[in-house]
C-alpha cells in the first residue's frame, strides 16, 4: 500500500513511518521543513514539502495514495491560543483528507486521545467530548468517522496521555522535564491518580493494523498501560534524576496542572480481542528507567 502521511517526524509519526516501512509498504510524508524533509527521506519515505494549512496539497498527496494516516498537530502546548490555532488546522486538514477519498474505499487514520470517563476505565465505546476547546479534536474525529458513510474506509486511534520511547515522551515526558526545572519530582493531589500509556512502537503497529483491516467507521484505543499511579511515576523521575518527590499544588503545573490531577485510565481489551493488536515493547515505569540523570 502507499500510504500519504502527515505528522511523520513527531513520537507516534516517526515510529509510524518506520512500522509502515517496515511490513512492506511505501510512504509519502508531508514535510514543514528541510530538517524534516532530511529525517524523513533518511529513514525511506518518499517526501512531500509542504505545510499542513495547504488544503490543496494535502489533497494532492492523499489522491496519490492508496490510503492516508493523518498525524500532524502543532507542538506548542503551553500557548492557549497556539492550541487553538493548531486545533482549527488540523479540523481543515483532516476534512480535506477525507474529502479526497470520498467513494473510494481507501483507508483514513486519524489519531486523538482516551476519553476521560469519571470512576472507570474509559473504553473504546465510550465517546469523545465534542465542545468548545479541546473537544472540537473530538468533533474532528467524529467527522472524518461519519465519513464511512460516503466510501471512506475511516477509522481513529485513540491514544493515552503518555505516547513514550526511551524514557521519553507525553505526560511523563512533561513531568521530567518540569522535575529538571524544578529541582524536585512532583505530582499532584495525593498521586493516586492514574494516568494510561503505550509505547510509541506498540501504537504505531495499531496504525498500521488500522490501516489494513479496520472497518469503516470504528474507534481502537492504542492503550498499553491501563493506568499507572502519577506518585509511582514521579517516584521513578526522582530516582533517575536524584531529586526529591513531593506533593505539589495543581497550580506548580501550569496550565496542564487540572489535567495532571484527574484520575483518567483505559482500557484496549475491545481493540486486543477485535484486531489482534499486542503491546509488546516496555511499559510507562519500565521505560523512565531510560531517563538520563
Amino acid at each position: 500500500m502507499h500510504v500519504f502521511v502527515t505528522g511523520g517526524t513527531g513520537t507516534i509519526g516517526s515510529a509510524v513511518v518506520a512500522e509502515l516501512l517496515a511490513h512492506d509498504h511505501t510512504v509519502l510524508a508531508l514535510a514543514r521543513s528541510d530538517a524534516s524533509a532530511a529525517t524523513l527521506g533518511a529513514a525511506g519515505a518518499e517526501v512531500l514539502r509542504g505545510d499542513l494549512s495547504d488544503v490543496d496539497l494535502l489533497r494532492r498527496g492523499a489522491g496519490s495514495a492508496d490510503g492516508v494516516v493523518s498525524l500532524a498537530f502543532g507542538r506548542d502546548y503551553g500557548d492557549p491560543a497556539a492550541i487553538a490555532r493548531s486545533i482549527a488546522e488540523e479540523g481543515l486538514a483532516v476534512r480535506a483528507l477525507g474529502e479526497q477519498l470520498v467513494e473510494s474505499d481507501r483507508p483514513l487514520v486519524v489519531v486523538s486521545g482516551t476519553p476521560w470517563i469519571p470512576g472507570r476505565l474509559s473504553t473504546e465505546a465510550d465517546p469523545l467530548p465534542t465542545g468548545e476547546g479541546l473537544g472540537e479534536r473530538g468533533a474532528t474525529v467524529e467527522a472524518a468517522l461519519a465519513l464511512a458513510d460516503r466510501g471512506v474506509r475511516s477509522s481513529a486511534v485513540r491514544m493515552p496521555r503518555t505516547v513514550h520511547a526511551d524514557g521519553q515522551g507525553g505526560f511523563a515526558g512533561l513531568l521530567t522535564d518540569l522535575a529538571r526545572r524544578t529541582g524536585v519530582s512532583a505530582y499532584p493531589g495525593d498521586g493516586t491518580q492514574r494516568w494510561p500509556a503505550v509505547h510509541a512502537a506498540d501504537a504505531a503497529s495499531l496504525f498500521r493494523i488500522a490501516l489494513e483491516s479496520a472497518p469503516a467507521g470504528t474507534a481502537w484505543h492504542a492503550v498499553g498501560d491501563e493506568g499507572d499511579a502519577v506518585r509511582d511515576i514521579a517516584a521513578v523521575i526522582g530516582r533517575r534524576l536524584g531529586l526529591p518527590v513531593e506533593a505539589r499544588p495543581v497550580e506548580h503545573f501550569g496550565p496542564f496542572g487540572p489535567i495532571f490531577a484527574m484520575d483518567q485510565p483505559s482500557s484496549s481489551a475491545h481493540t486486543q480481542q477485535a484486531l489482534g493488536w499486542r503491546p509488546t515493547h516496555p511499559g510507562q515505569l519500565e521505560d523512565l528507567e531510560l531517563v538520563q540523570p
